[in-house]
Order: C-alpha cells, then sequence, then structure tokens
C-alpha cells in the first residue's frame, strides 16, 4: 500500500484547513453557494436534498484495517451509523452536516485518506481490480500503475476543469474485474510478440444515457509511454469535448462524432509532440512506487487444504457459499474470501459501522489487516 511521504501529509492537512476556511465563510454567508459549490465539489461534498453527502476514495479499493475502522467512526459519528461502498472504489456518506464536514475530512487525513476530486468535472479516483497482487491470473500486479496515474493526474493544474467527469481503469487480468470497458481510458495490461509487457489503450466507454463500449486506440504501449499518451488524450478530450450540454461532454461522444481513426490521430499527432519530454516513464521510477506493494509476509503453506474440504462436506450450504464467495489465490494456501454488501431485499453496497469495525477484526485476524472494496 502506498505511504503517504512529508509533502503527501502536509498537502492533505493544508487542503482540510482550506476547506474549513470555506466552510465557515459559507455558513456566515460571506459567499454564495454559487461561489461555495465548485470549491466544496472539488472535495468531495455534495448537496442533497436533506443533507450533505461526502464521497472518500479508497485508492485502488485498498483499506488497511485501521483505515477501515476510521470510516467505521465517521459513519457512527458523523452519519447515521452506515457508509455506502460504491462500485468504482469509493465510500460515500449521505447524512451529513455541513459545519461538520471539516472535522470529517481532517479524521481522515490522519489515516492517509481524502475526498479530493470525488466529484466534479475532474479526474477521478482510478478504478482498479480488487484481486491486484493476490489473484492468479493476473499477469502482474497493476496496483502500481494505478498509483503512478493516480500521482500524475491528482490535481493536475490541466485536468481540474474537464468537460466532464473523466474515469480511468487499470486491470492485468484477463478477467476484467474492472469493468475496463465502460471507463473513459481503459489500461490493460498486456504482453506484445516480443514479450514484452505493456499496456493495451482503449477510449470512449461509459454507462448513463447512451451507453457504449471502448475501443483501442493503441494495441500496445510500452510502459515508458504510459503518462504521456495518457497525456496527450486528455489534451484532446479538454480541447474538443463539449462544454455546452452536459448529456454530450464526455469522451465517448466525441469518440462517436469523429470516429476513433480520427481520434487516434489526433492523439498521435499530440503524443509525439510530448513523449520524449519529462512524463516518460524510466524503469527506476517503476520500481519504486512498487516498492509499496511489496507482499505480505506469507507463509509456505500446503495449496490443498484438508479441513476446507471436510467442512464442505459436512454443510451444503458452507459449501455453496465457498463455491461463490472464495476465490483462488496466488499463493499456494491461502485464498481470496468476498464478503458481498448485496443483501436479499436491502441495499447493494451498504455497511453498517458495527460490520466495518467486525470486517476490520477478521482481517487483523486473517488477511494481515488488509481489505479490498
Amino acid at each position: 500500500m502506498y505511504r503517504y511521504d512529508e509533502f503527501d501529509q502536509r498537502m492533505v492537512n493544508e487542503r482540510v484547513e482550506q476547506f474549513r476556511d470555506q466552510v465557515a465563510r459559507r455558513l456566515l454567508g460571506e459567499i454564495t453557494e454559487d461561489e461555495f459549490k465548485p470549491l466544496r465539489l472539488m472535495n468531495g461534498l455534495y448537496s442533497q436534498l436533506h443533507a450533505y453527502m461526502l464521497r472518500v476514495s479508497i485508492p485502488y479499493g485498498m483499506l488497511s484495517s485501521t483505515q477501515l475502522r476510521k470510516l467505521a467512526h465517521i459513519a457512527r459519528t458523523f452519519d447515521r451509523g452506515y457508509g455506502h461502498f460504491t462500485t468504482r472504489q469509493c465510500i460515500q456518506y449521505n447524512w451529513l452536516k455541513l459545519e461538520e464536514t471539516p472535522d470529517i475530512l481532517a479524521e481522515l487525513a490522519e489515516v492517509q485518506m481524502h475526498a479530493i476530486q470525488t466529484s466534479g468535472n475532474s479526474f477521478r479516483n482510478i478504478t482498479s481490480d480488487q484481486y491486484a497482487g493476490a489473484g492468479a491470473d493476473e499477469l502482474e500486479d497493476s496496483r502500481p500503475y494505478a498509483e503512478i496515474i493516480r500521482q500524475w493526474g491528482a490535481l493536475h493544474p490541466e485536468f481540474s476543469y474537464l468537460p466532464r467527469k473523466f474515469k480511468i481503469a487499470v486491470t492485468a487480468s484477463p478477467n476484467d474485474r474492472t469493468a475496463a470497458k465502460f471507463h473513459d481510458i481503459a489500461v490493460i495490461l498486456k504482453k506484445n510478440d516480443a514479450g514484452e509487457t505493456g499496456f493495451e489503450i482503449m477510449i470512449g466507454g461509459g454507462q448513463g444515457r447512451t451507453p457504449m463500449i471502448a475501443q483501442t486506440i493503441r494495441d500496445f504501449l510500452p510502459k515508458r509511454d504510459l503518462l504521456s499518451y495518457l497525456e496527450a488524450i486528455l489534451r484532446i478530450y479538454n480541447l474538443m469535448g463539449r462544454r455546452d450540454n452536459i448529456f454530450k461532454a464526455k469522451l465517448k461522444i466525441l469518440v462517436y462524432k469523429l470516429g476513433i481513426d480520427e481520434i487516434q490521430k489526433l492523439v498521435e499527432d499530440e503524443w509525439k509532440q510530448i513523449k520524449s519530454g519529462p512524463l516518460s516513464l524510466p524503469e527506476a521510477e517503476i520500481e519504486r512506487v512498487a516498492a509499496n506493494f511489496t507482499p505480505p509476509p506469507y507463509e509456505t503453506l500446503d495449496p490443498v487444504s484438508e479441513e476446507l474440504g471436510v467442512r464442505k462436506l459436512e454443510s451444503s450450504a458452507f459449501a455453496r457459499w465457498a463455491g461463490t464467495n472464495v476465490t483462488t489465490h496466488k499463493q499456494p494456501g491461502y485464498a481470496i474470501v468476498n464478503l458481498s454488501l448485496k443483501p436479499t431485499g436491502g441495499i447493494p453496497g451498504d455497511a453498517t459501522a458495527d460490520e466495518m469495525d467486525a470486517v476490520a477484526d477478521l482481517s487483523d485476524q486473517y488477511s494481515f489487516g488488509e481489505i479490498r472494496v
């Protein structure tokens, strides 16, 4: 898991205090709602009918038990005792008081979390494979690339006010658990004919009122060119995307209007101007970021569990549950266990504070204190 350095922590703390001042000015009537709106949206805060909603980013869907307990504490202290986990690896609190939101952001900063750019027409949280680093089917761990893209795109001055919100997915598995083709950009790790690992880049996916599947804009991109190529795509979209109609402002509409061949030509021409510049990604930088995602201290275990087999024979209900919720791990003797947030007759994604605390306890006991969303 990536850990904040001194600069990261200072920046997030300063953002909290800036927003605290902005909220105070709004409550005193010194700024109007129209003036306050872009400020709160850049901090993940939405205005709803009866309360405010805060969306908190969970990079690559990865939480420590300490962070999950903090999310439970916020739900219990500031909300109605629960949070809503989203399909794109965030958590939302839907019943907040405006005057308390700076305190919530300060609590999040204590555990290296934030709500920056989780709303508004900006670069959003990177959607990642929840099994990354553990899935037996992945080409390699995709989390370092999600983190590299996050560091490049978060607070990027050129991409803070895009025509519309912008979403990127990163995956390294042939079993696409990120729904990558329904994102503005899909970054898919693959090998070329020479055996080199790079990326297939797809663009123009999305759901909503005009669902579209992303199309390949570059079949193979070397790792060193990842950021420069993404920058070229964002520049073309920022320049040519519509700002006069919210329903036609997404990248998918631009791709549909111009066609993938024309978009590809525009992007490639832009990329030629910047590919050899400072955005070139050296192997040393990839290794530096990847060092934050080293495997936990696994034990050497028998790949087959006799006890698990016995438990399945003893209980058909458990056998059915295990067949659905237990997945093969890349480390022999370990498994990936899924806990569904889709209760029968309930609201998908909701988790109570007590449930979050219970999962945190289980992760400490069985999963090296690590949870994925």
